[in-house]
């Protein structure tokens, strides 16, 4: 029997076997006891799997919504205020262990902790025994495809097209195995766009969409990167607004340009991106604004753009910001730094580099994608 411990950082729960072995678990909570769990990954110092027998379930344990909630949303087996208390506790957990002391930051949610992403991507199962294809996800720690009959994390409308689709290849008698997968997108009108990715051609370009944020509407490719869940986030494009005190601005990994042109209208504002087709869809949706520049470029290649007199924009990808760039910013000492991040572990690296010329003035973590473990943190940084 296996006591769990706690949740860790990227959403697995902790517990220690009678030899000291770390085994970590999947559809466990803190203060379960687990009597079965199935080995999805066995190392010599820790396992993976997931809990399948459990004794004394925990008080804040739910039913979850979907079979598969495993592979899209593996935290639907807990209370949904238990889930932003949790939240809230990793943060912290994540600082402390950057040797950051914070206290427990404030967390935002729109209250929608079903149907809100914008975007999802199925894969496509045969089943042998009906011969026909069904949606599917994958099950999670391996590449077996399950089928799903509900999903409840993306809008509504995006599974309802995706099974329309399936039933439309299925009147052709097409089979799976020519698909690589299904790509749908809404926008909060609910207009879909996306389509089928086959196996051993190119990827499709699919048809723009188009959404309003604090006012200003924005152009971006159904497949290129752009915010899950749009309500939260202007949520936390609001609080990042407070924070412009500069007239000069600095929008570093910029994407297609939602946060610097939502916040810094009327500003002297430098956007700088490195995907091409995202810097395409930034210089579309920044041609009304007079005062914005856009750069094609690596964030940590523009260095002589930053200044004293700024406010930086940080909103890199998982991996963080580059060191070259951090040095940079602690050289120059821009008057606030912006840090908006999918992952509070390398945000917090970065930061305890920064936190020689700065303090964090405020904290506050979002739940842009609720039933999941995935954490969106935002740090206001000030100089001494």
């Amino acid at each position: 029997m296996l006591k769990i411990e706690k949740l860790i950082p990227g959403g697995m729960a902790l517990s220690t076997d009678e030899n000291g072995k770390k085994i970590f678990l999947w559809n466990a909570l803190p203060g379960e006891e687990i009597l079965e769990y199935k080995i999805t990954k066995n190392k010599s110092h820790y396992t993976e799997g997931i809990a399948t027998k459990i004794s004394s379930p925990s008080p804040f344990r739910v039913e979850p919504k979907d079979e598969c909630f495993l592979s899209t949303s593996p935290w639907q087996i807990m209370d949904y205020d238990y889930e932003l208390i949790q939240k809230q506790a990793l943060v912290v957990e994540i600082f402390r262990e950057h040797q950051i002391k914070i206290e427990t930051p404030e967390i935002i949610t729109d209250g929608q902790d079903y149907f809100y992403r914008n975007k999802m991507e199925y894969a496509l199962y045969w089943n042998n025994e009906l011969e026909k294809i069904e949606l599917a996800f994958h099950t999670r720690g391996s590449h077996q495809k399950i089928p799903i009959k509900t999903s409840s994390i993306e809008k509504p409308e995006i599974f309802q097209k995706a099974q329309a689709i399936v039933a439309e290849l299925n009147s052709r008698h097409e089979e799976a195995r020519k698909y690589q997968s299904l790509l749908l997108r809404a926008n909060q009108n609910g207009e879909i766009s996306g389509g089928l990715y086959e196996n051993k051609k190119p990827h499709p370009k699919f048809k723009n969409l188009t959404d309003k944020i604090l006012g200003h509407t924005y152009s971006y490719s159904p497949n290129g990167f752009f915010q899950i869940n749009l309500p939260v986030y202007e949520l936390a494009l609001k609080e990042i607004k407070k924070h412009i005190n500069t007239d000069k601005v600095l929008d570093l990994y910029a994407g297609v340009g939602t946060i610097g042109l939502s916040v810094a209208k009327g500003k002297n504002l430098t956007l700088v991106e490195v995907d091409k087709s995202a810097f395409n869809e930034l210089l579309n949706n920044s041609k009304n604004f007079n005062h914005a520049k856009a750069i094609l470029d690596k964030s940590e290649n523009v260095l002589n753009y930053i200044a004293p007199d700024q406010t930086v924009i940080l909103d890199p990808p998982r991996a963080g910001c580059d060191k070259k760039l951090l040095e940079k910013l602690n050289k120059v000492k821009p008057r606030t730094i912006i840090y908006l991040s999918c992952n509070p572990a390398t945000q917090a690296r970065d930061i305890k580099i920064l936190l020689q010329n700065y303090q964090i003035k405020t904290i506050k973590t979002y739940n842009f994608f609720p039933r999941t473990p995935h954490i969106e943190n935002l740090v206001i940084l000030s100089l001494f």
